[in-house]
Parts: C-alpha cells; sequence; structure tokens
C-alpha cells in the first residue's frame, strides 16, 4: 500500500483486542534457544517481521555451522537481530558475512564489536569503521572481562551477556557511564537466571558465570509497547471502554510503566486476569515532563499525546532515538510542525538531546499526509490523530510489520474506517 486514509466519525474507543507478543522477550527466547544445547518449546512468539526474520537467519546459521564458505546473513532493519547475532556469531564456528538495509549500515555497532575483540573475537568492518557490514569468524572467546559504554543502546550489553556463559571463566562487564533502557537489560537478565545462568548486577558491573542455558517451555506474554499507541489514542476519544488483552501487571517489560503515565491524562488502568481494561475520567494537565532513558519505544505517542493536547512538555533521555529506524526526534518534529505545533530540539550535535512543545493549537488541515520514515513507531503514533479529526493518510503503512502486523485491522474492530490506495 501507498497510503492508508483513517477515520472515525463517533470519535469513541471501545472494545476489545489481543495485543501481539512481545518482540523484545521472544528475540531473547529465541537467542537462549538457539544458545541452549537442548530444544524447548515457545508459545505464543511474536509474528513481527522482526522475529520471524531473526528465527530465519538463526535457522540459516544452524544449517551451515563450519561451512568452509563465507555465509551472508542479512539483518535487513532489525536493530536487535544485526547485534545479538554480532555477539552470537562470534562464538559459533563458521565464516559469516552479517550485513542490513542502508538504514542499518548508518547505525553503530563499534562499542560492541570493540567489546568482542577485546575478548579475543574475529570481527572486521567491510565498509565504514564502527558500523555493518561485518566480517566475523566464530572462535572460542577467551577474554574473562571487558569495559563498555552502555549509553547508546542496551543491545549492545544484552548481547555480551547473553553468549557469557560460553566464556571458560564467565564474564564480567565493566559500565563505563548510565546504562540506557535499563529494564530491556534486566529483561535478559530476567530470562538468562530463569534459564539457569547465575547473574550478579552491581551498581557499574555485571558478573556472569560459565554455564549452560536449561531447557524450559515459555510462554511470550503481549507487548506493553504495543500498548502505547492504545493509551494515546485513549486520551483523543471522547468516550473509552478498550480491553487489551494478553497483558500481565507482573511483567518483564519497562514499558508497563504506561498505567502509570497515562494516568496523568485521565487514563484509568483496570487489572484483570492477563488482559487490562482502559476507561477515561476528566482531568486537566498543562504540561508534561518525562525521561525516556528507560522507555524510548514509548517516547513517540506520549510526545503525540501532548502535542495533540496542544499542552506543553519537554523530553529528555531520547539519545537512543536518533539511531532508529529513522532519526525519531527529526521524524517526529517534521511530523508534529504540520499541525502548528511548535517543536524545540536541541540546537547543537553535541548537546543531550531533547524534544520540547511549546503549547499551541493543534490544526488539522484538509488532506493531511503524515509521512513515516520506514519506522514502525511513526505509522502507529500518527494513526490516533485521526480521532482529532475529521480523517487523515499514513503514507507507506506497511511499515507496522515489523512489530504489531496486526495494527490496522485491529482499528478497524474498533470502528475506524480505512482506505487504502
Amino acid at each position: 500500500m501507498k497510503f492508508i486514509t483513517i477515520s472515525k466519525p463517533d470519535k469513541t474507543l471501545k472494545g476489545s483486542i489481543m495485543l501481539p507478543a512481545s518482540k523484545s522477550i521472544s528475540a531473547r527466547l529465541l537467542m537462549i534457544q538457539s544458545l541452549c544445547n537442548k530444544n524447548f518449546s515457545i508459545t505464543n512468539l511474536s509474528k513481527s517481521d522482526d522475529t520471524v526474520l531473526l528465527q530465519r537467519l538463526l535457522e540459516s546459521v544452524a544449517k551451515n555451522k563450519e561451512s568452509k564458505k563465507v555465509v551472508e546473513l542479512d539483518a535487513a532493519n532489525a536493530g536487535t537481530a544485526m547485534r545479538f547475532l554480532t555477539a552470537y556469531l562470534s562464538v559459533t564456528p563458521g565464516k559469516w558475512m552479517l550485513t542490513g538495509s542502508d538504514r542499518m549500515k548508518q547505525r553503530p555497532i563499534g562499542i560492541l564489536t570493540d567489546a568482542l575483540n577485546n575478548l579475543g573475537a574475529s570481527i572486521d568492518y567491510l565498509g565504514k569503521p564502527g558500523y555493518p557490514p561485518l566480517l566475523i569468524e566464530g572462535c572460542a572467546l577467551s577474554g574473562k572481562e571487558v569495559t563498555i559504554d552502555p549509553g547508546v543502546s542496551s543491545q549492545f550489553t544484552s548481547a555480551l551477556s547473553l553468549i557469557a556463559p560460553f566464556l571458560p571463566n564467565g564474564l564480567t562487564l565493566n559500565l563505563k557511564g548510565k546504562l540506557v533502557s535499563s529494564p530491556y537489560m534486566m529483561m535478559t537478565v530476567n530470562l538468562m537466571q530463569q534459564y539457569g545462568i547465575k547473574v550478579n548486577i552491581g551498581k557499574a558491573k555485571i558478573q556472569i558465570k560459565p554455564g549452560m542455558y536449561i531447557p524450559i517451555d515459555f510462554n511470550v506474554e503481549s507487548d506493553w509497547s504495543a500498548a502505547a499507541f492504545w493509551y494515546e489514542a485513549a486520551v483523543f476519544a471522547t468516550e473509552v471502554d478498550l480491553i487489551l488483552e494478553g497483558l500481565q501487571l507482573e511483567s518483564l517489560q519497562g514499558d508497563a510503566v504506561l498505567p502509570e503515565v497515562f494516568q496523568n491524562f485521565g487514563i484509568k488502568t483496570e487489572y484483570s486476569s492477563h488482559a487490562i481494561r482502559l476507561t477515561k475520567v476528566s482531568k486537566k494537565i498543562d504540561g508534561f515532563f518525562y525521561d525516556f532513558s528507560d522507555n524510548p519505544d514509548i517516547a513517540q505517542p506520549v510526545i503525540a499525546t501532548c502535542a495533540g493536547l496542544g499542552i506543553r512538555g519537554r523530553f529528555e533521555g531520547i539519545q537512543s532515538l536518533l539511531i532508529k529506524e529513522t532519526d525519531r526526534i527529526r521524524a517526529m518534529k517534521n511530523e508534529l510542525e504540520k499541525l502548528n505545533i511548535r517543536v524545540i530540539t536541541s540546537g547543537r550535535p553535541d548537546d543531550l538531546p531533547f524534544f520540547e512543545l511549546k503549547p499551541s493549537k493543534p490544526v488539522f488541515p484538509e488532506g493531511l499526509c503524515f509521512e513515516t520514515y520506514s519506522d514502525h513507531r511513526m505509522a502507529m503514533t500518527l494513526a490516533p490523530f485521526a480521532l482529532k479529526t475529521n480523517s487523515l493518510k499514513i503514507r507507506n503503512p506497511d511499515v507496522v510489520i515489523k512489530s504489531y502486523p496486526d495494527f490496522w485491522e485491529h482499528l478497524k474492530l474498533l470502528g475506524f474506517i480505512l482506505q487504502t490506495g
């Protein structure tokens, strides 16, 4: 599809949908399954493009272990696959060429590859130093301690941790600087511990003992990150009674902070067994501040919520948004300015990035068409604005298959009218 037109005449949000399985949990389970010497069952595995791709790449690795030829693996636009596979292939016998999309070749990976090479890995750059594509020759790593800056991506730290049990002496990770997206690292640690690996976490140190993963069947919970777009829509709707199925109160996911965040906007969350119910109460809010260091995946819908309400907002801890599927800071600024929203972002490249909204009355021009920048979260963030206007268009809507393939169908289930073209 080139674009999709969305409208919602009654402006309500009522019904029930089953959210997709967690992409983050699914990726870590697939890596543990590949590292485990015995197979185990994963039920409710994510059906997102990223997960399907990672699963296919891991199957290709299994078939080509110890091949004398260089085996090419294309991670496309999947950042998690690129980072997790970089570490995994470094301990997997064979010669591997790991590449990705043009955008992936602009996303830095030097921090991870330097750490692996310091542990004894054999990784070379085939293009610009510090960026994919990579040539990796799998071997036994001999190091036992490495220092890493975790301020760019928690996935670097997770990737090293997942393979750490296979090092003869385990691995000590010395963290130099603040760990961004720390709940994702805690998710990795929690899952590793469930699968029998001993992990100790200090203030600036993670120690992982050598060992073997124990096979345990696992059912993946639904994705709290996906819920963020429905919370945003709930704020814009006139009436709300929405059931989001598959979510857990005691969740491994850091984005389970959503009920606390959106309580500020008048959204009430009630829990039942493996589901939540959203309703809405009247609440006045003049401004909102949030640090997304631990929750970057909910940044776009929270920022869009404030923009749609026309209130002031300041958002920090967003440096990782610069290296996602697109530069999400620039993309959000571009699209929100189409609505007459006044946006200020950090002025100099060496500044810590921030995103600031000045009080503005949103204006939805006739024939409004939003760009998605090949970013699934841009498409899903902009869609709820249909509750604020007669209709809007979103270009390249198929990008949602990266994490939430049924997103447009779920909009239809809740009474949105969609026309494709």
